[in-house]
């Protein structure tokens, strides 16, 4: 299977504009949600501060994130300043969104979940992001490592690869279907929903980051972005857990 071949500066742009698409959607998806529930416009004190906290903890996870997953692009007497400033990390804007989101609700004196309400503009923001990804093919990073299975894709170098890009959507997709399908249990216990998709994706992200290309190693060879995982998942699972059993209790 051929993929799309576009030259590195058109690569960039189509792979901008599916960013900004993405990040556009799922704010409007976020503020549909919010009418559809009766809630607050955006623009009021409480939420605003959650709204500004989730964009600015997700910039700066993306380029931290980003950051640890290249730190040999700091080597050397002249480093690609570009590719630095334009690196983005889906696990980095999450885990920062989440920080950024709950110092905000520290800091407004707000209580209870928000999380729940950010699951269905996530899914569809990785979607459209992925999509930039894949048709960005290999000026994006993204890409698996080469394969030999039926629906590998040639991305104009000659290899078939695993397209790890569509993997990902389909598996946010698989995740959305059945946190919907158990939407009812869920609702008793706000937050939970919102804690199986982030930990579930992080979950995914140590697995399918496996058969991606490692820029840099580290400790048994796994890469930046999958010690962020389990770093990660080693600190967020005891809440999923204990959250889980509390709800199995009523």
């Amino acid at each position: 299977m051929t993929g799309p071949v576009l030259p590195a500066a058109t690569a960039q742009l189509v792979h901008l504009v599916f960013e900004w698409l993405a990040l556009a959607g799922g704010v409007q998806l976020y503020r549909w949600q919010r009418r559809r529930a009766h809630q607050p416009a955006l623009l009021q004190p409480g939420s605003f501060a959650v709204v500004v906290g989730c964009i600015l903890g997700a910039a700066i996870g993306n380029k931290l994130v980003f950051w640890i997953e290249m730190p040999h692009l700091w080597h050397g007497l002249d480093p690609d300043w570009r590719l630095i400033a334009s690196g983005q990390s889906i696990v980095g804007g999450l885990l920062g969104g989440l920080l950024g989101v709950e110092i905000a609700k520290k800091a407004a004196g707000l209580r209870g979940s928000t999380g729940d309400q950010f699951i269905l503009p996530l899914i569809v923001g990785t979607i459209v992001g992925r999509i930039g990804c894949f048709l960005a093919g290999l000026h994006d990073g993204t890409y698996g490592v080469p394969t030999s299975v039926p629906w590998g894709v040639d991305f104009g170098d000659g290899i078939p690869r695993h397209p790890t890009q569509v993997y990902d959507m389909l598996f946010v997709l698989a995740v959305g279907a059945l946190l919907w399908r158990a939407r009812l249990p869920l609702a008793r216990s706000p937050g939970l929903a919102f804690k199986l998709y982030l930990s579930s994706y992080l979950a995914w992200r140590l697995f399918v980051d496996g058969i991606k290309p490692v820029a840099y190693a580290y400790a048994f060879g796994l890469s930046g972005i999958q010690w962020v995982c389990v770093l990660a998942l080693a600190c967020y699972l005891p809440f999923v857990f204990f959250q889980s059993r509390e709800l199995a209790r009523t």
